[in-house]
């Protein structure tokens, strides 16, 4: 009996090393047609970055200027689309710009995967979207960080020296954008919960779970406070549901 005791014990004790110990994230390079999409959709949705005054990278140049104000007459077409995929290709594209960012990436991976085991350990009331492996995308170009809820996959902002937009270490800005992917479904949309509250969720759920992996991590200052008298403690956020339902009755 205790033989049988002690090898289910070691049988569970592997298995956990084998589920908190992999990687659940994966770290990518774009090819230049990725991030000609990228900046396709970056301009496209030119008018919400500037009302919430996100500062937003482009490449350079009077083509793209010229796209831009297309979008805003509404008057472009698939063969912009194909011209940009060529101008960036031929003009714009370089492997190398990635590498710095992406060799700074790599070295946080074991926090991040930390913290998402943590989340995944945490008991709430609410459902938390989770996947096994989340997609993290390097990119030249946009506001700094945005997340693709049906797929697990992230991209974030780097530049060719290695530097990320908000922090200088960009764990805070990809748990910022995996908390976006696991209440998109179950909060955001089955609550109709507006962008600035959301963005105050986010942010209180990284800095309430992970203040002391993060020190730097700060509530943006653009957010719904209508949220903060709610959430004080990493407790509260087990009934996160109820306290969005009751703002936004």
């Amino acid at each position: 009996m205790i033989k049988r005791i002690i090898k289910l014990s070691l049988f569970l004790l592997l298995i956990s090393k084998n589920i908190f110990g992999q990687n659940r994230v994966r770290v990518n390079i774009p090819t230049s047609d990725v991030e000609a999409e990228y900046v396709w959709r970056t301009i496209q949705d030119i008018d919400f970055f500037e009302e919430y005054d996100y500062q937003v990278n482009l490449p350079e140049g009077d083509f793209i200027e010229s796209l831009k104000n297309k979008v805003r007459e509404t008057k472009t077409s698939d063969k912009d689309y194909e011209y940009l995929k060529v101008y960036m290709r031929d003009s714009v594209y370089n492997k190398l710009d990635y590498q710095k960012g992406y060799e700074k990436v790599s070295e946080q991976l074991s926090l991040i995967n930390k913290m998402i085991n943590d989340i995944d350990a945490q008991r709430l009331d609410w459902d938390f979207k989770k996947f096994e492996v989340y997609k993290v995308n390097l990119t030249l170009y946009g506001p700094g960080g945005s997340y693709n809820a049906e797929e697990g996959s992230i991209l974030i902002f780097t530049t060719p020296d290695g530097k990320f937009k908000q922090y200088p270490n960009p764990a805070n800005t990809i748990i910022h954008e995996i908390v976006h992917i696991g209440i998109e479904e179950s909060i955001v949309v089955n609550y109709d919960v507006p962008h600035p509250l959301k963005e105050r969720i986010v942010d209180s759920f990284v800095y309430l779970n992970f203040k002391e992996y993060l020190p730097t991590y700060r509530i943006q200052n653009m957010g719904d406070q209508s949220i903060d008298r709610y959430l004080k403690t990493k407790s509260d956020l087990i009934d996160l549901h109820k306290y969005v339902v009751e703002i936004l009755e």
